[in-house]
């Protein structure tokens, strides 16, 4: 075994892979290997030309994710809520209707009809386990079709199927059709429920960090012993056994005992594998392809849209933004606009004019809070489709058949090679809490290994 350079290597350095270094690298020799310049993964930051920063990644915390508060806790990273007081808005058309709570007020049938759709996904969500969700008694039902056909089989209404359309874009950054029922079953109940996926107080959207969950990244990098994170490293090829990996990079190749791939499956599969991967891990990866979301900020000189009395989080059925949050870092004067273009928008705009893009997304705005949205002071957006290591997000998707043919090779290793990343968490699949979770079961599989 003197020929090991390292006893595990970790490929990516996203919030799973720097969380496996974290638990691994205070008893083995660990090499973090990450393909962009910095960590962080689907956490980017960036900073405004006044100096106020912003996630343009990922960037909630929320009720039932103690895996990351306790991190942000251990690193100094203070929590703050994100704003949530005063009236929301759902856009009709061209009409605007104010309301509280989760569910927008509509026209009391598609209301009625909107509730009752949400009770029947929340009751079958509640039957899933999310370990073994191939297992389920009607996992082959469930599977076989996608979100968008138990929409039109559920739904009466034409209002309530959009309502719920939105809701799934905004949770999957992708349209329902491209769906199966089961993922989306399974995803919702690994956050609980579909409700606390789409809340802001007591649900996903609850809370930010000061400093931005891609600052927290770095503070987790800057925590690892020097010498084991490494930047601009591309990973070309891995040579896998039972015995051992070789993980080459145009850099170097590492040799090791064990091997971490803790990276989405679009990703994994640019690395060349030998001998070939296993047909049914290969099957699964390309049959996961990720969601499509392009983030906007805008930046004002204060959070007007709150002397109207509003909460700043609207949506709408249709459009370029059908989903809009008040992004205001707490204790900054200037104020933040949020919206999402996702699924088949995302992919309209991606690689278009960026100012034409700028320009339909704060017409987006302006849609929602009046004339005053279109003179932002400054503007940011994330193309994530376009990133040349993402290609995506915010996580993986799972079409009909996929959990139910080959969702048992999810998590298992192949050879000496553990996988991890958010698209291999039980819980919380997709957040940086499902990223987290797998990290931890992943360390404890290479460690277990290691010490056997």
């Amino acid at each position: 075994m003197a020929d090991f350079t390292h006893d595990v290597v970790i490929v990516g350095a996203g919030y799973s892979g720097l969380r496996a270094a974290q638990l691994l690298a205070g008893d083995f020799r660990v090499r973090l290997v990450e393909a962009r310049a910095r960590p962080g993964g689907r956490a980017l930051l960036h900073r405004f030309g006044n100096g106020d920063e912003v996630d343009l990644g990922g960037q909630w915390a929320g009720p039932g994710q103690d895996r990351l508060y306790a991190l942000a806790a251990a690193h100094g990273a203070a929590v703050y809520p994100l704003w949530d007081e005063g009236d929301r808005l759902v856009a009709d058309g061209d009409r605007l209707r104010r309301y509280r709570g989760t569910i927008p007020k509509l026209p009391l049938p598609v209301l009625l009809d909107l509730h009752g759709m949400m009770s029947a996904f929340e009751g079958m969500a509640k039957t899933i386990d999310t370990l073994r969700p191939w297992a389920h008694p009607k996992a082959q039902e469930w599977d076989h079709i996608t979100v968008a056909e138990w929409m039109a089989r559920k739904g009466r209404t034409r209002g309530a199927r959009a309502m719920f359309a939105v809701g799934i874009g905004a949770v999957f950054a992708a349209e329902a059709h491209e769906i199966s029922l089961l993922h989306g079953l399974f995803y919702a109940r690994s956050g609980g429920s579909l409700d606390r996926l789409l809340s802001v107080s007591g649900g996903a959207q609850q809370d930010r960090l000061h400093g931005g969950i891609a600052g927290l990244a770095q503070k987790m990098a800057a925590s690892l012993p020097e010498g084991v994170p490494g930047y601009d490293e591309p990973v070309s090829r891995i040579e896998w056994s039972d015995d051992g990996v070789t993980v080459k990079t145009a850099k170097t190749a590492y040799r090791a005992r064990r091997a971490i791939l803790a990276l989405p499956p679009g990703q994994a599969l640019r690395i060349a594998f030998s001998p070939a991967l296993p047909g049914p891990r290969d099957a699964l990866w390309r049959r996961m392809p990720a969601g499509a979301c392009i983030k906007c900020v805008a930046q004002y000189q204060r959070p007007f849209w709150r002397d109207q009395g509003l909460a700043g989080q609207a949506v709408a059925g249709d459009g370029v933004v059908r989903v809009a949050f008040d992004n205001t870092e707490a204790g900054k004067d200037t104020g933040l606009l949020l919206g999402f273009v996702e699924g088949d928008q995302a992919r309209y705009w991606s690689g278009r004019d960026p100012e034409k893009r700028k320009q339909a997304v704060l017409a987006g705005f302006a849609r929602f809070f009046g004339p005053q949205a279109l003179e932002p002071m400054d503007y940011a957006d994330q193309d994530w489709t376009a990133e040349e290591f993402t290609r995506g997000c915010y996580a993986a998707l799972m079409g009909p058949g996929v959990w139910t043919s080959l969702g048992q090779h999810l998590r298992a290793p192949f050879g000496a090679v553990h996988v991890a990343g958010t698209e291999t968490a039980s819980e919380w699949y997709g957040y940086f809490e499902g990223a987290l979770q797998a990290a931890e079961r992943a360390a404890d599989e290479a460690r277990a290994a290691l010490k056997g």
